[in-house]
């Protein structure tokens, strides 16, 4: 009898940072023993240290434009958040990204933040929600653009390989939103049935302001463009030679991989995919790991100094303890 107990507290280790931090251990460990370390650790020492701040700068630039594309969203669905509360939650969203199981933790933090200032709490949680859902669509997007751009730097069976691959994938986005629209909701359990109610809610909800659905989109896919630039340059700081068109193909998707619910914030996966991802184009997967690897301290780096601007921002008391408490990650429950 004890058995339905203990299947909660199982899952919910499993979403534990540590066990999620364990697996981008063992994902970089596995990359560092498959690949040569000395030349993971060489290209990463190439990079000059004037590039470090530079890059974190540019980072915590560009996503200024998430701020906008968030605050438009919400405040469509009627939160009503003026530029400094979004920028203070989004930034601590960033945060909540880097010690918290997923980017939907980062979503929670976010939300939490920014919900004694809404004017809706509906409307906050359902921006939310299609900010996330664009966010995959613009990856998506500009993935896309770079498909139809790389073949002209892969030979015959590679194209032929990544055009099966694209058409895979585009049947299944297809299929999946088939499934979304067509199959009864009650036929899945209650935690899949709550789950699909609220994407269902957004998707129609989104049907009904196509402007802001658009601007916001647009500006998805341009701060994914701009963080791909900045991928490209740091590639090239490493010397990985190619055009920015393949890391518009690459980057994105090695960024979808890393959404996958196996590792912290996608650490060791993204950079295992972009390593394959990379393979065709005659990229040194030391070199490609070694670009990850940096992309990633900044990441790392942006969420501690977000967590600090986010503070800087809030104005009370109050505000700042609020800021502690949505940062709290929370604690695996155990039955008795």
């Amino acid at each position: 009898m004890t058995a339905p107990r203990e299947a909660p507290a199982r899952r919910s280790m499993l979403k534990h940072p540590l066990v999620r931090w364990g697996g981008s251990a063992a994902m970089l460990a596995l990359l560092f023993t498959a690949l040569p370390f000395g030349d993971i650790a060489a290209a990463i020492r190439s990079v000059p240290p004037a590039v470090w701040p530079a890059a974190l700068l540019a980072y915590m630039t560009l996503h200024l434009v998430g701020v906008v594309k968030w605050r438009l969203l919400v405040n469509t669905a009627g939160a009503g958040l003026s530029f400094r509360t979004a920028a203070r939650a989004y930034y601590m969203g960033l945060f909540g990204n880097t010690f918290l199981p997923s980017i939907v933790g980062g979503d929670v933090v976010r939300a939490g933040v920014a919900l004694r200032a809404s004017r809706s709490k509906s409307g906050l949680v359902l921006g939310s929600l299609i900010d996330r859902l664009l966010d995959i669509l613009g990856l998506a997007a500009v993935a896309g653009i770079g498909a139809l751009l790389s073949p002209r730097a892969l030979d015959g069976q590679s194209r032929r390989i990544f055009l099966t691959l694209g058409a895979l994938l585009t049947v299944a986005a297809i299929g999946g939103l088939v499934v979304l629209a067509v199959v009864p909701v009650r036929r899945f359990p209650w935690k899949v049935r709550r789950t699909l109610v609220q994407v269902r809610r957004a998707v129609r909800a989104t049907i009904q302001r196509p402007q802001a659905l658009v601007q916001a989109f647009l500006l998805g896919m341009l701060l994914q463009t701009l963080l791909t630039v900045l991928n490209w340059w740091l590639g090239r700081v490493i010397g990985i030679e190619i055009p920015l068109y393949v890391w518009l193909f690459v980057w994105p998707l090695a960024k979808i991989a890393g959404l996958l619910p196996l590792t912290q914030n996608g650490i060791g996966v993204r950079e295992a995919a972009q390593a394959v991802l990379f393979a065709p184009f005659g990229v040194s997967a030391a070199k490609a790991v070694a670009t990850g690897l940096v992309f990633e301290v900044v990441i790392i780096s942006g969420g501690l100094l977000g967590g600090a601007l986010a503070f800087l921002l809030s104005g009370s008391v109050q505000e700042r303890a609020a800021l502690r408490a949505s940062a709290a990650p929370p604690q695996p429950t155990h039955s008795a």
